[in-house]
C-alpha cells in the first residue's frame, strides 16, 4: 500500500514548505518507510531546498532531449525503457526519501502511445514507494495529465485573506474530480497569531472549514533556501490525525 499526498494552490502559498515538513513528520511516524517526492510544480523549486538543481525530467524523457547516466540497455520494449528512464532520473535527497521532478507535461489529447505508457510507468513507480508526496502546479488537473492516480489527501492551501480563500475554492473544484474520492481540505497557512479571530470571521463569512491552520514563521521571511521550519513541522502534528491517510505502522 502506497500513501499519496497532494500540495496544491497558487505559487507562493507554501507548498513546497510544507512537502519538506511533511517529509519529517513521516519519517517520525515511520521511519523505515520509502518517500517519494514528487515535483510536478513548473517552478522546480523542491530540488533547490535541498542544494540541488535537477536537471533531469520526465519531460526530458518523453522529448528525447534526457542524457542518460549510463548506457542504454538493449533489447527493451518501449515500456521497459521508460520504466528504466524513470529510475535514471531518480535523485536521493536524504535516507529513504527519493525527488523525481515533471516539468512540462503534455495535454491528455495527445492520442501518441507514450502518454499511456508514461501513465502506467509514472504509476508503477508511485506504487513502488510507501509515501509519495506531490508538489502540484496550482490544482490536480496538471498532475492528472501526467498521471491518472488516487490520491489519500489534497491539501489546498491558502493564505488567511479573501482573494486567496476564493482562490482556494476555484482550486477544489477544478481538481474535484481529479481526487478520485480521496479527502480534499482546505489548509490555511502563515496566520499570524494575533488575526485569528479575523480569520474566523472570514471563513464563517465563506462557509468554509479547514483541516488545520499553521501559524507564521518569521524565520521563513527572509526567503529560506531550505524552508525548513520547525513551526510548521509542529503545526502538521497538531492537526495529522484529521487526514484520512492510511496507517502503515502494522504493514509489512
Amino acid at each position: 500500500m502506497t500513501i499519496t499526498l497532494a500540495m496544491t494552490g497558487k505559487s507562493g502559498s507554501g507548498k513546497t514548505t510544507l512537502c519538506k515538513a511533511f517529509v519529517k513528520l513521516f519519517k517520525e511516524i515511520y521511519p523505515d518507510k520509502s518517500i517519494l517526492l514528487f515535483d510536478n510544480d513548473l517552478s522546480g523549486e523542491l530540488g533547490h531546498t535541498y542544494g540541488l538543481d535537477v536537471r533531469n525530467t520526465i519531460y526530458g524523457i518523453r522529448s528525447g532531449k534526457h542524457e542518460y547516466k549510463t548506457g542504454i540497455p538493449e533489447k527493451m520494449t518501449k515500456q521497459e525503457y521508460i520504466e528504466w528512464a524513470l529510475e535514471d532520473i531518480i535523485v536521493q535527497v536524504e535516507d529513504n526519501v527519493d525527488l523525481i521532478v515533471s516539468w512540462l507535461v503534455p495535454s491528455k489529447d495527445c492520442r501518441c502511445p507514450i502518454t499511456q505508457q508514461m501513465n502506467d510507468a509514472v504509476t508503477k513507480l508511485v506504487n513502488a514507494y510507501d509515501i509519495v508526496i506531490f508538489d502540484c502546479e496550482f490544482d490536480l488537473k496538471y498532475l492528472n495529465q501526467l498521471v491518472d492516480i488516487d490520491i489519500d489527501v489534497t491539501l489546498i492551501l491558502a493564505q488567511p485573506t479573501e482573494e486567496s480563500l476564493l482562490l482556494a475554492q476555484r482550486i477544489e473544484a477544478f481538481s474535484a474530480k481529479y481526487a478520485a474520492g480521496g479527502q480534499m481540505g482546505l489548509l490555511l497557512n502563515r496566520v499570524e497569531p494575533v488575526k485569528l479571530n479575523s480569520v474566523q470571521e472570514l471563513l464563517m463569512k465563506h462557509n468554509l472549514d479547514t483541516i488545520g491552520v499553521i501559524p507564521e514563521d518569521p524565520a521563513l521571511d527572509g526567503n529560506s533556501l531550505s524552508r525548513d521550519s520547525q513551526i510548521v513541522l509542529d503545526a502538521l502534528r497538531e492537526f495529522y490525525f484529521r487526514l484520512n491517510l492510511p496507517d502503515l505502522r502494522n504493514m509489512g
